[in-house]
Parts: C-alpha cells; sequence; structure tokens
C-alpha cells in the first residue's frame, strides 16, 4: 500500500501509550522512548478519537500521586506520509497530533491523558469489533480468557503457529482488507516468524499462569486487552542475552462464550 497512515509515539522521562478510538496501538517503556505503527485497522470512516496518556497505570493499581523527578513530555501523531516516503516523519502529513508535558517538580496523579477526535480523508470499512457486545464486567470472563490465551501461550513456546492463526482468524481477514494484502500472505509471514524465532530457540515464552492474566476493557468495553501485572502483553518472550525480547498484544472479544482475536 502506497498510503500508509502511521501513529508516531515519543516519550521523554517517561511511559507514554496512546490509543486510537480507546484501542491501545503504542507504548513507550518508563524512560521513554519511539514508536512508529501502521494503524489502519483501528481506524474508522468519519470522526476517530485519539488519546494520549503519560505514565499509564497498570490494570488494578491505585493511582497515588507523585513528583516528577525530571520534566516529562509525549507527543502523539497521525502521520500520511507521501507515496513512497513512508518512514519520512518530516514530508508526512500530520492528521492529528497530542502533547503533554510537565515541569521538573510538578505534583501530578498519574494517569495524565488528552484527547481528541479527528475526521479522515480516506474511508475504512465497519470493522467487526464495532458490532460486539460490550464484554461486561472482565472478572467474570477472566478464567474463560485467561484460558484462551493461556493455550496460546503454551502453542507457541511449542512453535506452533497455527493455533494462533486459527483464533486470530477475523483479525487477519481485516488486516487483509486494512493494508490490501490477501489474508493468506498475511497468516503465512506469521507462520515463517513463529518457525524462524522458534528455530533459533528465540521463542522462549513467558508462560502465564491464569490469575496473572489480566484484562484491560478497550474499544469502549468490547475487547479485553491481555496484559500482565505491570501492564506488558501476556503473549511475550523471555528477555534474551541481548536484552530483546518478542511480545505480541492481542485484543480478545468473547462472544456467545467463544473468544477471538481480534486486534
Amino acid at each position: 500500500m502506497e498510503r500508509l497512515l502511521l501513529l508516531r509515539l515519543h516519550s521523554a522521562g517517561c511511559a507514554a501509550e496512546a490509543r486510537i478510538n480507546d484501542i491501545p496501538v503504542a507504548r513507550t517503556p518508563a524512560g521513554g522512548g519511539t514508536m512508529n505503527v501502521p494503524v489502519h485497522e483501528y481506524l474508522l470512516a468519519g470522526t476517530n478519537l485519539l488519546t494520549l496518556s503519560i505514565e499509564p497505570v497498570p490494570a488494578g493499581a491505585p493511582a497515588a500521586p507523585r513528583l516528577a523527578a525530571q520534566p516529562l513530555a509525549a507527543r502523539a501523531r497521525l502521520l500520511l506520509p507521501r507515496i513512497g516516503q513512508v518512514g519520512s516523519e518530516l514530508s508526512a502529513r500530520t492528521l492529528a497530533e497530542l502533547e503533554l508535558a510537565l515541569p521538573e517538580g510538578e505534583l501530578y496523579t498519574p494517569p495524565l491523558t488528552a484527547q481528541r477526535s479527528t475526521e479522515l480523508p480516506i474511508s475504512f470499512p465497519r470493522w467487526r469489533w464495532l458490532d460486539l457486545p460490550p464484554a461486561g464486567d472482565p472478572a467474570a470472563v477472566q478464567p474463560l480468557v485467561a484460558g484462551f490465551v493461556q493455550g496460546l501461550a503454551v502453542a507457541l513456546a511449542r512453535g506452533d503457529a497455527d493455533a494462533f492463526v486459527q483464533a486470530a482468524r477475523l483479525r487477519f481477514e481485516e488486516l487483509a482488507i486494512a493494508y490490501q494484502k490477501p489474508a493468506a500472505e498475511l497468516a503465512a509471514r506469521w507462520r515463517a516468524r513463529i518457525q524462524m524465532l522458534h528455530a533459533t530457540k528465540a521463542l522462549r515464552m513467558v508462560l502465564p499462569a491464569l490469575p496473572d492474566v489480566q484484562l484491560r476493557p478497550c474499544a469502549g468495553g468490547r475487547l479485553l486487552e491481555c496484559v500482565d501485572a505491570a501492564g506488558r502483553p501476556i503473549l511475550r518472550t523471555e528477555t534474551g542475552p541481548d536484552g530483546s525480547s518478542h511480545a505480541w498484544p492481542v485484543r480478545v472479544g468473547v462472544v456467545e462464550g467463544h473468544c477471538h482475536v481480534m486486534r
């Protein structure tokens, strides 16, 4: 696809999270950092909501006041690069932007959040997650969802990529629409990546206990993001000798007692 909409998230001195239409799409580490992610599958025709948070609070954690030990800053930009210049921020058109900043010594209670709505000049289909019923009380479905994602982690640890492909069939179908790629090609890329990591012994999965799986409602409560107590994706590898790791965020929809990876 020649025109690739990107979300660029940058933070300094703090963790930051960006959401599009109430779905978390990018998060920087505690000390700050920069991320660029394609976001077609999160965008809607018409009005879209962009949210930026500084120091997002882990699921279930109390929000205690803090003093900023250093200046804190974060910025999220929705970018439309020029044709043939997908990686260039300087030549990209900014469709929406949010900024947050705090001076050193400022008292604040995390998370600090800013929001804005924007109309996009691009059409997107109506995604299936928009028609899902709200999940209701996350605690009520936690055993079901935890068992589901634990099974995915075990399958990945064995090098079985097909278990995830089957569980995420709807996700792959909509990614194919979002980026104008064949769904079979996207699934084949996923399998090849998992098989390569398994063959090189880099697929050392963190296998979660069922109580470790915490659910963060998103997409207006229609989806449940699966994280650990620190807010990290529940599907991730152990840190390797070189300090690298791999993570796969999953947002699950529950329909009539069945779990589906939607995003």
